[in-house]
């Protein structure tokens, strides 16, 4: 004990180790179904969750649409994926979007056939985070997190629960809160609610501190505080921001912290956006991403309640540049191999 004492002061503390190590796979099946097959680093080909799993990572995120017109991300969808992945050995962190497509910053369309008053909807939402929950739990695949809603900084199923009305925001989270924790899961998952910009504490402070107040929305009912955290999107995004909202928020709170979305490119000729100044150092590359990956899990790990990092579709080959400005944020190569990067998550 002395001995590692000594050491910590000469080194630092040992970094813990985050609980849930993971990333964003929902894209899997309709990139399987379009021809593409996935390899390791070695060149093998293996099924993408046996490739997770022997890099290191625990839990595999997926998004859930309501009633998308296409089918994909619905919750047959899903269940089917969470299969696979519970077969492997995985955790699932299901990522409710409440919406029939993207729900965003931008975009949190109440899904068709949803009512729009406010008693009636929250009632719909119950049924539906219930109705998600027992889907589950008939087909005993366990759920460890449930995020009600995706990125809800403006609110969520607009316009009724848009931040024009912080009451509906608070009294909604309440009902699709209960719906899990009133299901037929045999373990409670964690709830999670998820926002943008977790670098900013100025927004998070104000989003809780108002939806906190306005009284259905109390802080038993979720677990964990979500953020995303993006390097291209704006210079002020720096790794010590991040530290330092991440920080406020725990001590805040006393949450669990899971940065719920990140990503690092390989490719970046044309960046939208300047870096922020304390990144810049990171290349663009396969080593970049190992790197930003470990900066962002020893924040995430040095936060008191710090426990999780989910890499956002890094196997999305028809979709390389993941919404960014970078040509390539991929862990995978266009021929489907594992990039070097992949195996970060053995060491986080």
């Amino acid at each position: 004990m002395l001995l590692f004492y000594v050491l910590a002061c000469l080194f630092g503390a040992v970094p813990a180790s985050l609980t849930f190590k993971g990333v964003d796979w929902s894209s899997v099946a309709l990139e399987e179904a379009a021809g593409y097959t996935y390899k390791n680093t070695a060149g093998t080909t293996e099924a993408l969750e046996t490739i997770l799993k022997a890099s290191g990572v625990n839990t595999v995120r997926q998004r859930v649409w309501v009633n998308p017109s296409s089918g994909d991300y619905d919750l047959a969808y899903n269940l089917a994926l969470a299969k696979r992945a519970h077969a492997a050995g995985l955790n699932i962190y299901l990522d409710l979007h409440l919406s029939d497509t993207w729900a965003d910053p931008g975009a949190q369309a109440i899904p068709s056939g949803w009512p729009t008053a406010i008693s009636s909807l929250t009632w719909e939402l119950y049924n539906y985070t219930l109705a998600v929950s027992n889907a589950f739990a008939a087909a005993d695949i366990p759920i460890s997190i449930i995020s009600i809603g995706n990125e809800i900084t403006a609110g969520l199923l607009w316009p009724t629960g848009s931040t024009s009305s912080y009451y509906n925001i608070a009294d909604l989270l309440h009902s699709a809160a209960w719906g899990i924790k009133d299901s037929n899961l045999a373990a409670q998952p964690k709830i999670m609610i998820h926002l943008d910009n977790g670098w900013d504490w100025s927004t998070q402070k104000y989003w809780y501190t108002t939806v906190l107040a306005e009284g259905p929305l109390l802080t038993t009912d979720f677990d964990i505080m979500g953020v995303s955290y993006y390097p291209f999107y704006n210079s002020e995004a720096t790794l010590a921001s991040l530290k330092s909202s991440l920080t406020d928020m725990a001590s805040t709170w006393g949450k669990e912290i899971v940065v719920a979305e990140t990503d690092w490119p390989v490719s970046c000729p044309d960046p939208a956006y300047a870096f922020p100044s304390d990144t810049t150092s990171i290349p663009f590359s396969a080593a970049g991403q190992t790197t930003w990956v470990e900066d962002v899990a020893a924040i995430v790990a040095g936060v008191s309640g710090g426990s999780g990092l989910f890499y956002w579709e890094p196997a999305w080959i028809n979709n390389a540049d993941l919404g960014s400005s970078c040509a390539d944020n991929l862990m995978f190569s266009q021929t489907g191999v594992a990039r070097s990067s992949l195996a970060v998550f053995a060491s986080i």
